[in-house]
């Protein structure tokens, strides 16, 4: 999976915006105002992805191309290789649409009414 699609895929999410809050390079992407996914162009290229701590800990027994999360609570998020890894692209999607759901589903109803349905 390249950047473009990457960002393209993450874009696409119901009510997501990105921001760079830390650098230049490293993009943000949130569901009302909530991280759920961190990359950047650089190589090698990688995702960070919010996770639920014990479906973590088997896709890192699972996938060499995922690991604890870079820079992020080891518990909670995963870094998941892009590029050269025996992470499928079906497996990538999946992935992304799990960290989003888990961030979606732990905002307040408020959160969620003014996002609208997704």
């Amino acid at each position: 999976m390249t950047f473009d699609q990457l960002d393209t895929y993450l874009r696409s999410k119901h009510g997501v915006t990105f921001d760079y809050p830390f650098d230049e390079e490293v993009r943000v992407y949130r569901i009302g105002e909530k991280i759920f996914a961190l990359t950047s162009e650089n190589r090698p290229l990688r995702v960070n992805l919010k996770c639920d701590p014990i479906y973590a800990l088997e896709l890192r027994s699972i996938y060499e191309g995922v690991s604890a999360g870079y820079h992020m609570n080891k518990k909670h998020w995963n870094t998941v290789m892009l590029e050269e890894t025996d992470v499928g692209e079906e497996s990538i999607i999946e992935l992304i649409d799990h960290s989003y759901d888990l961030v979606y589903q732990s905002l307040t109803k408020r959160k969620r009414e003014e996002l609208g349905e997704q």
